[in-house]
């Protein structure tokens, strides 16, 4: 885009957590007391716990009853009930902040991949909160910790073929409902560590208005990479299936992906003041930065928002750009480059430039 309208301009962003918590000393208390290993392993567990960077996260329930078996369809009908609570808290938050109705928008994208519902959340959500019968619906289901990123990119898509327009993105994702106690698998255990419960929403506009706009997007599906990330769905519920080598695949990758994005972009890596990552964990971050040359100075909202609300799949890209907006906006002009990482397996990547 070369700054002439159509636009994709981030109007406003908002987020909503449950009340409850789970802080670094909780699962160091729990994690030898729910989980039935070895005592080596649990010691190397507590290592993993001080180094994840999770200091804290968000439940929508206490803990003691988060971490009971539940039947998968009792789990499922708390996440249907508690995806419409928070998601609608997200929605009528970020409607304000643009100073928009329900009305007004054109389009509903909803994205989630911890639990299961049909009619999906934007249709619960249009009877709740007055959208019009008429507005289009995009519900995003199984694309994981990058369809927020893809959420922004698809706004952007729709906004270009309708200007003028309004789209309401809507992340709402619950894994505390995903947690189980009797699964001692590497990757089940670190995801009892890493991931909290949260939502967040995001008014992308198609009018002119200050903010970030959506300039260029681009996903990049990393080849044979099925079984790096995703969930296994059985009787008990979602298990997550995550390789140990993802922070290493996205590593010998992340280089060439930014610049050749860049350079279709008609940029280069000089040219980014903010970096908006989705971080994973500290380990996949801290990879990113070591092949791009970033300091910790360059992605601190990163790991502000790992560190104090967890890993929150879809959502953890959109609370990370409402702390860029909030605490470190750019100046006008500027370019920020956005990356998130998930299922299949992907890279979600959006060119930014402050406006």
């Amino acid at each position: 885009m070369n700054g002439n309208p159509p636009y994709a301009t981030i109007a406003a962003t908002a987020t909503a957590v449950p009340p409850f918590s789970i802080t670094r000393d909780d699962m160091k208390y729990y994690m030898g007391r729910v989980f039935d290993i070895p005592e080596r392993r649990l010691e190397a567990m507590m290592s993993i716990v001080d180094n994840a960077q999770v200091h804290h996260r968000h439940a929508i329930f206490p803990i003691d009853y988060t971490i009971e078996p539940r039947p998968l369809a009792q789990t499922n009908n708390e996440y249907i009930d508690h995806a419409v609570k928070l998601g609608r808290e997200a929605a009528e938050k970020c409607l304000e902040r643009a100073g928009l109705l329900p009305t007004d928008i054109d389009l509903i994208i909803t994205v989630s991949c911890t639990g299961f519902m049909i009619p999906s959340l934007d249709a619960h959500l249009i009877n709740l909160m007055g959208f019009r019968s008429n507005v289009r619906r995009m519900p995003f289901t199984e694309l994981g910790c990058a369809a927020g990123a893809m959420a922004l990119s698809r706004s952007a898509d729709y906004l270009r073929a309708n200007p003028g327009g309004n789209v309401l993105i809507i992340a709402v994702e619950l894994p505390s409902l995903t947690f189980q106690r009797k699964d001692i698998s590497q990757a089940n255990l670190i995801s009892s560590i890493l991931f909290g419960d949260g939502a967040a929403a995001v008014v992308v506009t198609g009018q002119e208005k200050p903010g970030p706009r959506i300039l260029a997007t681009e996903t990049y599906t990393f080849p044979d990479s099925l079984g790096a990330m995703g969930f296994d769905l059985r009787d008990s519920g979602f298990h997550i299936l995550l390789a140990k080598d993802v922070p290493e695949m996205i590593g010998a990758k992340i280089e060439s992906l930014v610049h050749d994005f860049l350079a279709r972009c008609g940029r280069v890596q000089s040219d980014i003041k903010g970096w908006i990552l989705h971080p994973g964990g500290a380990r996949l971050l801290g990879n990113v930065e070591k092949e791009l040359g970033l300091c910790k100075c360059d992605t601190q909202p990163s790991w502000d928002i790992l560190k104090n609300v967890g890993n929150l799949s879809s959502a953890t890209i959109l609370f990370i750009l409402q702390e860029w907006l909030e605490k470190r906006p750019l100046k006008t002009g500027e370019y920020a480059l956005a990356g998130a990482f998930g299922p299949g397996f992907s890279a979600e990547f959006l060119l930014l430039q402050w406006n």
